[in-house]
């Protein structure tokens, strides 16, 4: 469980407990507060279920690229990044899946570049040049990669828990997105990806490609 789970949890969870409290002790129960509260505990504890960071069995063939994020796989497409061809991967994460991201592989984060944007949803193609993000340059003995955290219509806020000069390890944590999202991950164009469209991955745990 990530620990801001409890902060925006909590006052769901308090309210609702005080409501049902309340209305126990009037004389004239009132059944909308019932049903208030029961919104406010169902809510609650849907938080505490988006917040969720489950252990992941993370891959270890050296040529894994895993999946950085929970979701389902919504385009591969041919695409430079600065000048260099490659093709890049979207994952679509609905608001059920987990919501911690994930370094696909081992290196140094030689960048993160915080974009502001707008906030179309996370569906469109627009999202992954427009929307407001999060790209993490990793540097490797392979070459760089690049994946982007990126918010949606509902998410509207990327958190990095990492930044330049830090080492990371294949699988792990490395930042969250709050509320529906979508994640970008750019590989050269010698990688070997082995999803395809449509497909449901796991972050840290799914092979998005091979990478000799």
């Amino acid at each position: 469980m990530i620990k801001e789970g409890y902060l925006f949890s909590a006052p769901l969870l308090v309210v609702g407990l005080v409501l049902l409290v309340l209305n126990r002790t009037m004389l004239d129960k009132a059944v909308w507060l019932n049903w208030l509260a029961g919104i406010c505990i169902f809510l609650g504890a849907f938080v505490l279920y988006f917040f969720r960071d489950p252990q992941r069995a993370i891959p270890q063939d050296p040529a894994a690229v895993v999946s950085p994020a929970d979701g389902r796989v919504v385009e591969i497409v041919d695409e430079a990044w600065e000048g260099k061809p490659g093709r890049r991967i979207s994952i679509f994460l609905a608001v059920w899946d987990v919501h911690v991201q994930r370094a696909p592989v081992a290196g140094t984060v030689r960048r993160v570049d915080y974009r502001p944007g707008k906030f179309f949803a996370a569906m469109r193609a627009r999202a992954s040049v427009e929307n407001e993000q999060n790209v993490f340059i990793v540097s490797t003995p392979r070459g760089e990669i690049v994946f982007k955290q990126i918010a949606g219509w509902i998410a509207r806020r990327v958190v990095s828990w990492k930044a330049a000069g830090d080492v990371v390890t294949r699988g792990e944590r490395v930042g969250m997105i709050r509320f529906g999202s979508r994640v970008d991950v750019w590989l050269p164009p010698e990688a070997e990806i082995t999803v395809r469209k449509g497909q449901h991955v796991a972050g840290g745990s799914d092979i998005l490609a091979r990478w000799p």
